[in-house]
């Protein structure tokens, strides 16, 4: 026996050690012919090398994309990134807000676990120990980084700040701030200046700046030096872009590929706001479309729609610099949107209502072994992207998550699956709850004491017809108000923002003066 040999050998376990030992010499010999072959075996797996992952996301993108059928929307990069992964059809957020829906993908967690409802509580308030989706790789010898928008940031306030950020979840973190937010805020047109310009109808083309002097370009660079510098050890690379989020501020080039005459926005019949429970549409005040004109809602969804190529073109400096580097072969990339977003469908604009606009949301995810080009048209939810994660890095995620790893649907998206969606927002005291089902879309509100809807998404796509009163559904509603109740056996309440000592004193200053 040689000393590889010896070795190889004394590395087996106890049991199989002695096994060995105590054959006869012929079968010893045989076994040690062998040796080689199982020393090659365990070096080539100790060498192989890990799943990484390239976490994109966006803020307030909608599914108004090419590759999503979107007759007039430029977003090639996206497109090419379906082209090479699964595109998810039908995936929903848990909430169409940014700190709640956030929370709940970066935890695994519905909102009701998290207790985040709204834009200032923290889930470490009352999660202290919740292991987040970076955290598992971080355990597991991952370098974890993010950069920009990946948990809340009050958008543009918070651009160059840590916003709400988590900072166990990172092992470094970058927060790009561009011209967009430090030079070109205040000439934006401004349609509702009684609103901030996180929530404003408007729009701004910068005909001068390039892209990589905006914020989403910086996130790009900084991203693609992360890439350079980490690309020899397993990573998490999260990289989170604020746009198309509000302000509609984009280079010049991009509002030119929408002319201003294909761009439409619905206008509602008649007596349309009778038809819903009136929490359905309180998430638009004043109703319809924050009462701008109709041409300022088109020059809004114009702007929108810029920023969205714009976003797109950062996206793609990202991913050609993956491939650039040899990286793509061994990486896992997955491309979201924290909510939908509503464009004028209903009346409303932008987010916390719970029809499909601001619900359903775009995700790819492409990667070694996933076939590309292909569609999953089954109903997933962001409570899965967690264990898909740790499933195709074969990692061990935490026993407590909401979702189920969508592995079976990337090796063959039309495989059976039966899980439906739930989705929710709050209306200043009582919640609203919808569960979506492949045929249908039932929505309660205050467990149906102010109302409910019924929509047939085969027949009635648009959501426009609420068949919540007709008879000939009794059954269907009966079926689906089960559905609701078991997600939300009982009402939760969000959590309450601790107050910081510099506001505790601000608040105690004030109390003296009254």
């Amino acid at each position: 026996m040689n000393a590889a040999q010896h070795e190889v050998l004394s590395d087996l376990p106890a049991p199989v050690l002695n096994r060995t030992q105590n054959r006869p010499a012929y079968t010893r010999m045989k076994l040690l012919r062998f040796l080689p072959l199982l020393a090659l075996a365990i070096a080539g797996q100790a060498a192989a090398p890990k799943t990484n992952v390239l976490f994109i996301a966006v803020d307030d993108m909608n599914c108004d994309l090419a590759c999503y059928g979107h007759p007039i929307v430029k977003s090639p990069n996206i497109d090419k990134l379906a082209a090479r992964g699964v595109r998810f059809d039908r995936t929903y957020c848990q909430f169409p807000l940014c700190s709640p829906s956030r929370s709940s993908i970066m935890t695994g967690l519905r909102p009701d676990q998290t207790r985040v409802f709204d834009l200032q509580y923290h889930f470490r308030q009352g999660l202290p120990d919740v292991v987040t989706l970076p955290q598992t790789f971080m355990g597991n010898g991952y370098y974890a980084a993010r950069i920009g928008k990946i948990y809340h940031y009050g958008n543009p306030g918070d651009i160059g700040t840590s916003g709400l950020d988590d900072p166990a979840s990172w092992n470094e973190f970058y927060n790009p701030a561009g011209r967009d937010h430090t030079v070109l805020e205040p000439e934006f047109i401004n349609f509702t200046p009684q609103r901030g310009l996180g929530s404003a109808m408007g729009h701004l083309a910068d005909k001068t700046g390039r892209d990589e002097e905006h914020t989403d370009g910086k996130v790009a660079t900084q991203a693609i030096e992360l890439l350079e510098k980490h690309q020899k050890e397993p990573f998490f690379l999260a990289v989170g872009f604020y746009k198309p989020h509000t302000p509609y501020i984009a280079p010049q080039k991009y509002f030119d590929l929408y002319p201003l005459e294909k761009i439409e926005v619905p206008k509602m019949p008649a007596g349309y706001e009778q038809t819903v429970p009136a929490p359905a549409l309180y998430s638009t005040r004043p109703w319809p479309n924050f009462g701008v004109t109709h041409e300022q809602a088109r020059l809004s969804k114009r702007a929108y729609y810029a920023a969205i190529s714009f976003v797109d073109a950062q996206i793609g400096r990202v991913v050609d610099a993956l491939d650039r580097l040899g990286l793509a072969q061994n990486t896992v990339i997955i491309f979201w949107s924290d909510h939908g977003y509503s464009l004028g469908t209903h009346g409303l604009w932008m987010k916390q209502n719970c029809f499909e606009d601001a619900t359903r949301v775009p995700m790819i995810i492409a990667g070694p072994g996933i076939k590309g080009g292909v569609v999953s048209p089954r109903i997933v939810e962001f409570v899965d992207v967690y264990p898909t994660l740790a499933d195709l890095a074969g990692l061990t995620a935490p026993k407590n998550l909401a979702g189920v790893s969508l592995r079976p649907l990337l090796n063959n998206p039309n495989a059976p699956w039966d899980r439906p969606a739930f989705t929710q927002v709050e209306r200043g005291g009582f919640p609203g709850h919808t569960v979506r089902t492949p045929r249908w879309r039932y929505t309660e509100w205050d467990d149906g004491k102010q109302g409910a809807e019924l929509y047939d998404e085969e027949k009635d796509p648009g959501e426009m017809k609420n068949l919540a009163g007709d008879p000939q559904y009794v059954a269907t509603m009966t079926e689906l108000k089960a559905l609701v109740k078991k997600n939300w056996p009982v009402h939760i309440t969000g959590g309450k923002a601790e107050t910081s000592k510099k506001e505790k004193k601000a608040d105690k200053k004030r109390k003296a003066k009254a």
